[in-house]
C-alpha cells in the first residue's frame, strides 16, 4: 500500500507559498519535476502532483464532453507521447488502468470513475453528465509501462456554463453519506508524520463490512486547496484477500506538504456499492498556527 505520508511528504519541510506558486506557473511543470531546477527538487524533495497537463514526456489532450448542465452523453480524452501519438498500454494500478477525477475548483461534484480505452484510438471514454455549472479540474492518473516508472497525474479544467454560486469550504471532520456517519480522527502537521483514522458507523452501530474497494477497504485523494495539488493513497496495511471485510477504522500516515486547508475524499465500499465521503482540514505549522491568511480564503 502507499502511505499518505509517503507521497505526499516534502522532506520535512515548509515551502514558502512564493516558491510553490512558482512551481505551478512554470511552463510543462508537473508532480515529476519536469522544467524545475535541481534547486528547486532538491529543497522540495518530492514535488507535487497534478499541477500540469504534461509531464515525462505524456501529455493530457483538450477534453470532450456535454455543454451543458443535465445533458447526458460522454467526456473523451487520450492521453498522447512526446511524438503526440495516442498511447494506448499502461499499467494496471490500484485495479485499473486510468483513475479519472473530476472536481470543482471549489471542492464540490466530486466524482472518480474509471473510464473505457478504445485500443484502436487511444481515446478514453466514460458516460457523463455535468450537475451544475462551474469550473472543474479533470486529473488523469496512470502509470506507464516503461520498467520502474511512477504514477503520473495529469491535468485539464472544463468550464460548465451556467449561473455558479461557490460553496464555503469549512473545516468539516465529521459527515453523512448514505445513511452512515464518517468521521476523521487526527491532526495534520506540515512536515511531520501523524496518523489519521477513519471511523464508519451506521445507526450508531460500527460498520465491520468494509468491502475492498480498489485493492484496499479505503480508497483517498487528497487536494490542496488554492492550487489543487492532486494525490491519489490508499489506506495502510497488507493487500486485502478476496471476500475479506474490515472496520470500522481505516488509519492513513499523513504528512502534508504546507500549512493550510486540504479537501479530502474518501471512497469506501459496503454490500457491492461505493460511498464517497468527504472532509475538510487545517494542517498547521509545527508551532500550532494556521498558515498565512490565503490558505484559509474559504472562512470558517
Amino acid at each position: 500500500m502507499v502511505a499518505f505520508g509517503g507521497a505526499f511528504g516534502l522532506a520535512g519541510v515548509i515551502v514558502p507559498n512564493s516558491l510553490v506558486d512558482a512551481w505551478a506557473e512554470e511552463s510543462e511543470t508537473n508532480s515529476h519535476g519536469v522544467g524545475q531546477s535541481e534547486a528547486e527538487q532538491g529543497v522540495v524533495g518530492h514535488v507535487l502532483n497534478g499541477l500540469s497537463l504534461s509531464a515525462d514526456g505524456y501529455v493530457l489532450s483538450p477534453l470532450d464532453s456535454p455543454r451543458a448542465v443535465g445533458v447526458l452523453g460522454e467526456i473523451t480524452f487520450q492521453v498522447l507521447d512526446e511524438l503526440g501519438e495516442p498511447v494506448t498500454e499502461f499499467t494496471t494500478a490500484h485495479g485499473e488502468d486510468l483513475h479519472l477525477i473530476v472536481v470543482r475548483t471549489d471542492g464540490a461534484q466530486f466524482h472518480h470513475v474509471h473510464p473505457e480505452l478504445t485500443e484502436s484510438t487511444g481515446i478514453w471514454s466514460a458516460p457523463w453528465a455535468w450537475g451544475e455549472a462551474g469550473t472543474y479540474r479533470v486529473y488523469a492518473d496512470f502509470t506507464p509501462t516503461t520498467e520502474g516508472a511512477s504514477s503520473i497525474t495529469l491535468t485539464r479544467t472544463v468550464e460548465v456554463a451556467g449561473d455558479f454560486a461557490p460553496v464555503e469550504k469549512t473545516v468539516r471532520q465529521t459527515t453523512e453519506v448514505d445513511g452512515f456517519t464518517v468521521a476523521l480522527h487526527g491532526d495534520l502537521v506540515a512536515g511531520s508524520s501523524n496518523q489519521l483514522t477513519i471511523s464508519i458507523t451506521r445507526d450508531g452501530e460500527p460498520v465491520r463490512t468494509l468491502e475492498p474497494y480498489l485493492g484496499a477497504f479505503g480508497h483517498l485523494v487528497a487536494l490542496r486547496e488554492g492550487d489543487l495539488a492532486y494525490l491519489h493513497v490508499h489506506a495502510e496495511g497488507e493487500d486485502p484477500t478476496v471476500g475479506a471485510t474490515a472496520g470500522p477504522d481505516i488509519a492513513f500516515a499523513a504528512e502534508a506538504p504546507t500549512a493550510g486547508r486540504y479537501l479530502l475524499y474518501l471512497d469506501f465500499q459496503v454490500d457491492g456499492e461505493v460511498h464517497t465521503a468527504e472532509f475538510i482540514l487545517d494542517a498547521t505549522h509545527g508551532d500550532g498556527t494556521q498558515g498565512n491568511d490565503e490558505s484559509h480564503s474559504g472562512g470558517h
